[in-house]
């Protein structure tokens, strides 16, 4: 393993040829950790299992690495060629438990695992040809082509810890010990643990643009807090300090629980932490590919439930406020015990970026001035919900990071595990989980007498998601209403069953067809989108934040009740998939709405050459578009038309009748539909869709 140690690469420094050597062998180094990685499984066959019920199988991950690199190269127009289109449709996109992931086996026909392991192979090709050749100047900003192989390789070291831990969750019989290195084997009795003072100051949080470290769109930003004096943990909370709260009662009282907590460990029936296994002979500890005698000295691997109810029981038994540390807590801890950053290091000074162990050790192993594990050995579950701070961003290229975790649902952890490489070992960092998310995860306690205030910003504030709320809800445009009164007009009296609305946006369309239609699926490219249709479906309401004048903005409340909608709302399922390579399952359709995507595709004239493979004989495909190509770039071979040929104009909608025409018949002529879209309270644009309505030959 030593041999594959990296360091986050510095992008400001340096000249392009020597840059380009640094990444591509950070890229081929994480390569090589992550197939390393799987040889933990015993045969091929486990590739098909699932380590967590609420996750893929193990195979979606070794495939999704590296579909991950070529979807977004592709959609960068980096790359011109797909490498498999079918692959980058199945292994795109993993899931957090949202409602519009996709679980369902019965959509998903899994490749041989020797097919995948060749489709990684093409792509490592692809992805290494491109390194090697396209332009790089320093510095290497977010903007640049190369940020996206940055971008690639940090999101590949993430999987190396979620797919780690869901190779945890596999029975025993099905890994290999010894395979991804080696495991601390010291296991003394655990140390005295104390409460140290920790001075509190200012602190400033948020990464600036030019900082010489990749990072996710969330970091970026600024954001100030004061924080009070407080206590800490000399050292994270031992396996041997948790069981104390185990035999006393700790799973069987839901007066230490939070509503949440309980709700879980009454779900799970939990006990113990996961990981621990209770045996004849004592307490056993779980590790990634085999089992130990409980090592009592290491810290306890629990989720935010497990650790906030251990806070509580602690509280009542001494009668002294305790709980989690917030983001700026931990923050202030590490600038208090003076802890460098990744490239300041000679060597890892705690047990993180795998420089030392293949597994936890001792929490009295490494020591940062006064405390220990500031960093390293595992991630520190926090009391702070993640959101964007101020100034906060989407990267365009991966808009659904951060921003589907912006809920509240999702609490941060901090300072990194053993297996925390790359960003994830970076002092910025900033990641989250659902609360009963099982990670290489710790805790150390915070006692104060500052009362937590947790600030949740329930109002969308993404500038684009807000403008598209206020264009199809706020009461300026009435387009997807026409929209469906158009749709429903020309359906009258057809037997429609299953109906397709792609390119849903914020779901008004899809809620105004709800009553009429038994079975509709509205899919969106972008998870910042869908998610507020989807909380109109859960919640009946979202909230939205849109600029006035100037530095002003107003506060927008929607409820669904208000625009007579929401019956029949559970007919709708929505979905996040990508239009441009849609997954076979959806198909079989009698009605397709596609309102103004053919002008967001890369390449339209596909679409519009396949789109007949998704529906039935008879069924009803309804088209409506701006045409206008520039809005993507959209090159003009790819385009129905909007140009010249031979001398003489062609027209858009001409263009899509030549295509079409082959499997439809055109219903009757189009019609302009206006469309408002909202920027401001005083600043507005109009643009004007053609509808035209198909029939299926």
């Amino acid at each position: 393993m030593q041999d594959l140690i990296t360091k986050t690469i510095d992008l400001n420094k340096g000249t392009s040829e020597v840059k380009r050597k640094e990444i591509l062998d950070y890229f081929e180094k994480t390569w090589a950790i992550d197939e390393k990685l799987y040889k933990q499984l015993k045969s091929d066959d486990v590739f098909y299992h699932r380590g967590d019920p609420l996750r893929h199988v193990i195979l979606f991950y070794l495939g999704h690495t590296a579909v991950f690199f070529i979807n977004k190269l592709f959609l960068a127009k980096i790359i011109d060629t797909r490498v498999n289109p079918e692959f980058e449709s199945i292994f795109a996109i993993g899931v957090d438990e949202m409602s519009w992931d996709d679980l369902d086996e019965k959509h998903y026909k899994w490749p041989a695992v020797s097919e995948v392991r060749a489709y990684r192979d093409a792509a490592k090709k692809v992805i290494v040809d491109v390194i090697q050749g396209l332009p790089l100047n320093i510095p290497v900003g977010w903007a640049d082509p190369f940020w996206l192989i940055l971008m690639g390789i940090e999101h590949e070291r993430i999987h190396l810890e979620t797919s780690s831990v869901l190779i945890r969750q596999l029975p025993l019989n099905e890994v290999v010990a010894g395979m991804f290195g080696s495991i601390c084997n010291e296991r003394a009795d655990a140390p005295q643990n104390e409460f140290l003072p920790v001075a509190g100051a200012v602190m400033e949080l948020g990464k600036p643009l030019n900082h010489p470290l990749y990072g996710w769109d969330n970091e970026y930003g600024s954001y100030s807090e004061k924080v009070d004096d407080f206590k800490t943990t000399k050292y994270l909370i031992s396996n041997a300090e948790y069981l104390k709260f185990i035999e006393s009662g700790g799973y069987s009282n839901e007066g230490y629980w939070t509503e949440e907590g309980w709700n879980w460990r009454n779900f799970r029936s939990a006990e113990m932490p996961l990981f621990w296994i209770k045996k004849d002979d004592g307490y056993w500890l779980r590790l990634v590919a085999e089992e130990i005698p409980m090592p009592w000295s290491w810290p306890v691997e629990v989720n935010y439930l497990e650790a906030k109810a251990y806070c509580n029981w602690k509280s009542a038994r001494t009668g002294k406020t305790f709980r989690l540390p917030t983001e700026a807590e931990w923050c202030r801890l590490a600038d208090y015990c003076n802890v460098k950053d990744e490239l300041e290091w000679v060597k890892a000074p705690g047990n993180i970026n795998l420089e030392h162990f293949a597994s936890p050790c001792p929490v009295d192993m490494f020591k940062m001035g006064d405390f220990y594990d500031v960093i390293g050995n595992v991630w520190q579950w926090t009391e702070t919900p993640i959101t964007g701070f101020a100034g906060f961003k989407v990267h365009p290229m991966y808009d659904d990071f951060s921003t589907p975790t912006f809920d509240g649902k999702h609490n941060m952890i901090k300072g990194g595990s053993w297996i925390s490489t790359g960003n994830e070992a970076t002092r910025h960092a900033r990641y989250a989980f659902r609360r009963h998310f099982y990670q290489h995860a710790g805790f150390r306690i915070v006692e104060s007498e500052t009362s937590l205030v947790i600030h949740n910003d329930e109002y969308e504030t993404d500038v684009e998601v807000a403008n598209s709320c206020e264009t199809n809800w706020g009461g300026t445009s009435d387009f997807s209403k026409k929209l469906a009164k158009i749709v429903l007009e020309n359906t009258q009296g057809l037997k429609i069953e299953n109906v397709l609305d792609l390119n849903t946006d914020t779901g008004r369309l899809a809620f105004e067809l709800a009553p009429h239609f038994d079975k509709i699926t509205a899919i969106d490219f972008s998870a910042r989108f869908i998610r507020m249709p989807i909380q109109l479906q859960e919640k009946g309401f979202i909230r939205y934040i849109l600029k006035d004048e100037g530095e002003l903005v107003f506060y927008r409340d929607i409820l669904l009740s208000d625009f007579g909608l929401g019956e029949n709302q559970e007919n709708i399922l929505f979905m996040q998939d990508n239009a441009n390579n849609l997954k076979p399952i959806y198909s079989g359709y009698d009605l397709i709405v596609v309102p103004n995507l053919l002008e967001e595709l890369i390449c339209p004239i596909l679409f519009l050459k396949q789109i007949h493979e998704r529906i039935n004989q008879n069924g009803v495909l309804i088209l409506a578009s701006t045409y206008d190509w520039e809005l993507n770039n959209i090159e003009r071979a790819h385009r129905p038309g909007g140009f010249k040929q031979d001398g003489e104009p062609v027209s858009s909608f001409e263009g899509i009748r030549s295509i079409l025409s082959t499997h439809f018949n055109l219903v009757k002529e189009p019609e302009n539909i206006i469309q408002t879209l909202r920027k401001s309270s005083r600043v507005s644009e109009q643009r004007i869709s053609e509808v035209s309505i198909w029939k299926k030959k």
